[in-house]
């Protein structure tokens, strides 16, 4: 027997996903638990991560005016790496004692060979000042910070920078933590002072006693020596790294074995670097560890991992010296996460709430599942698209639904079956439902091609909506009409029956509402429209005209009240250390004294120079 012809309603695909509900509930389920189980594994940070494409070149040149720094400094490295392929623009500095030239770079070029150019012809250059020193040539990487520990108390700097370093290492032993950088604190020295009485003794020099150190104090590979076991490795192996290693190198070796040392004639001690920068924490001198997070190291991950270390490490450290974590980035994605799950825990009982007052509380309930199938569908996919998640398109994503879910509702209100209903209703939107989601895409879309850093900031928020409006399509024209098809309307027991008696009441207070009152109103309007336009018009020019005439403040972006207070003191060009320090201490007592009134905790950090 032949089987009957199916009418032409029944027909295509959006009718085949009705009638075979199975396929429609998988791909839900592969949809929820796909994005629950990638939502562990996908990327977690405060920030986009994104390169900068620049080069740095800085040069110091102690006791030189800002005009000396630029025209022998500046204007050299610029004339140097103008003419280099792959670079788009020169910005440089020129301060007292130091000059900077920052590189940026094209996008899309191979930054480690353009790197490796301007660092050759910066090496090239031999019209350096003669007091200048060496240059510094970095490629800019932009490190993800994840909080800073400060160490400090009233303590010798020399104790404070040993007990930095143990810290660091004891920190790096935990495999959780990868990166750590010392903050404020100075490079240790190896100081050799020569009396000239001495030189003048032994017929030496400065650059003498120089090439002699720097002869002695290196590893030198000696090749290798073939042998019936294998090959063995020759070194010489001289590198000094202390005082009392170098003290001992010879400078003047006698035909009849006389041996004068470099601690014979000169004075040799650890010290630190020649600077006047130095940090404080509530007044005391401090050193902070900066720990970083790498690869798919995570801001929470990192700060646990740090917190459960310190508690085990601060029984070690030295008496006198305390420590605390100054800030934590951790606690600023952790905020945001918690205030994005509570948005979206809002945002989803507001839509069922008020689809359960105009629709059917089941009918509802389906339309709002719209919104976590199709965010979880897009954390699906997002991590091999190397982005992060975001809420932008939430308020889109539902509207899909919303058409859909409405649009079958008002088929069974005319009487057809629930099948039937649920097919029609979402084929008839099909239409409008997919242009206006590719009308978003493409209002995304030039986000995408911003060139420069904010390119890079911003071109996350077109891939992520894209790819949620993507799911939300297949969603609102593929799952949700199946599970209207086969969702019961009748009441099941008491309680959703009194439900659905206070919902069918509102409904129809608002029908009426709808026919008594909003319907005469639209046809006087539709009646009178060259009065209904004129009326438009001119309330579109007086909102235009209230905002234009400045009534109406204007932003970019919005101001966000921070937790942090930045106290800035400038001092005139070459004012001393000890200027420097009068003021520090004179804003350190005026905060304390603020602080000490308002009840605010004393956390006060500073570099000075």
């Amino acid at each position: 027997m032949k089987p009957a012809r199916k009418e032409r309603w029944q027909r295509g695909p959006l009718a085949w996903m009705v009638y075979n509900r199975v396929t429609p509930n998988l791909l839900m389920i592969a949809l929820i638990m796909g994005g629950f189980f990638v939502s562990g594994q996908i990327k977690k940070e405060v920030f986009p991560e994104f390169e900068l494409d620049r080069v740095t070149v800085s040069v110091a040149y102690p006791g030189a005016s800002p005009e000396e720094v630029e025209q022998g400094i500046v204007l050299v490295v610029e004339e140097a790496v103008r003419g280099l392929e792959g670079i788009k623009e020169l910005t440089s500095r020129a301060s007292e004692g130091s000059g900077s030239v920052s590189i940026e770079l094209l996008a899309d070029i191979n930054q480690q060979k353009v790197y490796q150019d301007i660092k050759q012809e910066v090496d090239r250059i031999r019209s350096f000042p003669d007091d200048a020193e060496e240059p510094q040539v970095s490629l800019v990487a932009r490190r993800r910070e994840v909080l800073n520990i400060q160490l400090y108390g009233n303590t010798t700097e020399a104790a404070l920078r040993e007990t930095a370093e143990q810290v660091r290492d004891r920190l790096l032993q935990d495999p959780e933590i990868t990166q750590i950088d010392l903050s404020g604190a100075r490079d240790l020295e190896i100081h050799v002072n020569v009396p000239q009485e001495k030189l003048r003794a032994y017929k030496l020099t400065l650059d003498d006693i120089a090439r002699t150190i720097e002869a002695a104090s290196t590893d030198v590979p000696g090749g290798a020596v073939e042998t019936d076991g294998g090959d063995i490795l020759l070194r010489v192996t001289d590198r000094r790294d202390w005082a009392n290693e170098f003290a001992r190198i010879p400078i003047i070796s006698a035909s009849d074995g006389t041996v004068v040392r470099l601690e014979d004639i000169a004075t040799v001690r650890e010290a630190f670097e020649d600077s006047n920068r130095f940090a404080t924490y509530n007044g005391q001198r401090s050193i902070g560890l900066d720990v970083y997070r790498v690869g798919d190291q995570t801001p929470v991950g990192v700060s646990r991992a740090v917190r459960n270390a310190m508690t085990e490490i601060e029984a070690d450290i030295t008496e006198g010296i305390d420590w605390d974590i100054n800030r934590d980035r951790s606690e600023i994605y952790e905020q945001r996460l918690n205030l994005l799950l509570k948005n979206a825990g809002i945002g989803l009982c507001l839509v069922l709430l008020l689809l359960g007052l105009f629709l059917e509380f089941k009918l509802a309930f389906w339309v709002t599942m719209g919104i976590p199938i199709s965010f979880l569908g897009g954390l699906l996919f997002l991590p091999a698209l190397g982005v992060s998640i975001n809420i932008v398109a939430l308020g889109i994503v539902v509207d899909d639904a919303i058409v859909a879910g409405e649009n079958i509702y008002e088929y069974r209100q005319r009487g057809h079956g629930m099948i039937k209903a649920a097919i029609l209703g979402a084929r008839t939107v099909a239409i409008p439902i997919t242009f206006a989601i590719l009308t978003n895409i493409v209002a995304f879309m030039p986000l995408y091609f911003v060139p420069g850093v904010m390119g890079k900031i911003w071109k996350a928020i077109p891939v992520v909506v894209i790819t949620v409006f993507a799911i939300s399509l297949v969603e609102a024209l593929l799952i949700l009409p199946a599970h209207l098809a086969h969702t019961r309307s009748t009441p099941a027991s008491k309680l959703t029956a009194r439900l659905h008696g206070w919902q069918q009441n509102f409904s129809a207070k608002v029908s009426h509402f709808i026919d008594s009152r909003y319907r005469p109103l639209l046809k006087l309007s539709i009646r009178w429209r060259g009065l209904t336009v004129a009326i438009g018009m001119a309330v579109l020019m007086i909102i235009l005209s209230y905002v234009m005439s400045g009534r109406i403040g204007m932003i970019l972006m919005p101001r966000v009240e921070s937790d942090r207070a930045v106290v800035t003191a400038v001092l005139p060009a070459g004012s001393p250390l000890s200027a420097a320090e009068m003021v520090q201490k004179r804003l350190v007592i005026g905060i304390e004294r603020v602080a000490a009134v308002n009840g605010g905790d004393k956390l006060l950090q500073g570099v000075y120079a």
